[in-house]
């Protein structure tokens, strides 16, 4: 049964590299909302999980719940990047974004997160309250979106795209990454790149609401891995990562929080 999946995503995988391209700045360009609306206006909260609606003319925007009691998901109802994530750990980090800029200026917030049409926002504490952080990010991505403004100014990585460079097994695990886990993860306002395949293991970022979420370890070694062994036997482990300047920029942030606590 293995092998013949196996089977059909080699398959995939040649139709897709038959078809791969490269995004270009103009298609890039696309992604980037132009929206002339009027001043924003509030409605009443929307019945369901963790649902707030805000009104600017045609643009509605909801929040949702994620398994991260940290990270709450602002879905605008239009394309955010369109395509392909962008993280934004720390203030610092924000400097093609001035949505994400503004959003950083807000009590609470530790970190942004870029989805196809989602925002997701983490605060820095679970003792922080979500009322005033979710007050401000709607009137904050409401008033960007009247702007006009490009959603970065940056280029859109695409970290799990498949390569010309890449072998046969990780061709594969990016091809699985991108086609069914990818997807549901953004679902739940996060995502997971692919950072290097060695030795066996297989080794991945986790961002957004993943981000020091309780369960991601549930997500990383039983679905993922589970689902990466089950196609791939080459696959004897999956490996959470950080980039180095994240990790550093983890240390000092929690150094400050510790320092402002006593």
């Amino acid at each position: 049964m293995a092998a013949h999946l196996r089977w059909g995503l080699h398959q995939m995988l040649r139709a897709r590299n038959a078809a791969h391209f490269r995004v270009t700045d103009k298609t890039r360009a696309s992604y980037h909302l132009q929206c002339t609306t009027q001043n924003p206006r509030k409605v009443q909260p929307l019945p369901g999980r963790g649902t707030t609606k805000l009104s600017v003319r045609h643009l509605s925007i909801q929040t949702q719940d994620t398994p991260n009691p940290r990270s709450l998901k602002f879905l605008p109802g239009k394309p955010v990047l369109g395509s392909g994530t962008l993280d934004f750990p720390s203030p610092s980090s924000a400097g093609c974004s001035s949505l994400a800029r503004v959003l950083f200026e807000i009590e609470g917030v530790k970190s942004v997160f870029f989805g196809p049409d989602f925002i997701t926002v983490t605060k820095t504490d679970e003792d922080v309250e979500w009322t005033d952080i979710k007050q401000h990010a709607l009137e904050a991505i409401a008033t960007f979106f009247e702007s006009g403004d490009p959603i970065t100014t940056g280029a859109v990585h695409h970290e799990s795209s498949l390569s010309e460079d890449d072998d046969e097994i990780v061709s594969m695990i990016k091809e699985l990454l991108d086609t069914r886990i990818r997807p549901t993860v953004q679902e739940d306002g996060g995502d997971v790149i692919y950072k290097g395949f060695e030795d066996g293991t297989v080794k991945l970022k986790l961002v957004g609401s993943c981000t020091g979420c309780p369960s991601s370890t549930v997500t990383l070694k039983n679905g993922i891995q589970n689902m990466l062994q089950f196609y791939i036997p080459e696959v004897d482990n999956v490996e959470q990562v950080e980039d180095e300047v994240d990790d550093i920029n983890a240390k000092v942030f929690s150094a400050l929080e510790h320092k402002l606590k006593e």
